[in-house]
């Protein structure tokens, strides 16, 4: 089988961009699960198995600083606060969903 050579170029490298802003171990359950409208913060705490609430916080902040989602902050006490995939947010879906499909025949 041939080997196939890939181009590395010399400038910044996009692909580690990437990953820096969806590599997480959750960033992309929580987009894919933000994909179907907008969630409160709890709704998006209970729909993740196995995610706990400081690093979901983590996550939502990341997410939040590169553009990908954004954080609606009602004046309710408790506050109420809903997340929303952005334009941005929503280009990434087919590529996720790629990455779903080979995770699934191959995984």
């Amino acid at each position: 089988m041939a080997k196939k050579n890939i181009e590395v170029s010399s400038h910044k490298c996009s692909l580690k961009d990437v990953l820096d802003v969806i590599g997480g171990k959750w960033a992309m359950p929580i987009i894919y699960i933000l994909s179907k409208g907008k969630m409160r913060f709890k709704e998006l705490e209970r729909t993740i198995e196995g995610i706990n609430t400081r690093m979901l916080v983590k996550e939502l902040k990341n997410l939040e600083a590169n553009g990908i989602l954004t954080r609606e902050v009602f004046a309710t006490v408790p506050p109420t606060v809903e997340y929303q995939l952005t334009e941005k947010g929503d280009r990434l879906l087919p590529s996720i969903k790629s990455l779903h499909q080979w995770g699934e025949a191959y995984a």
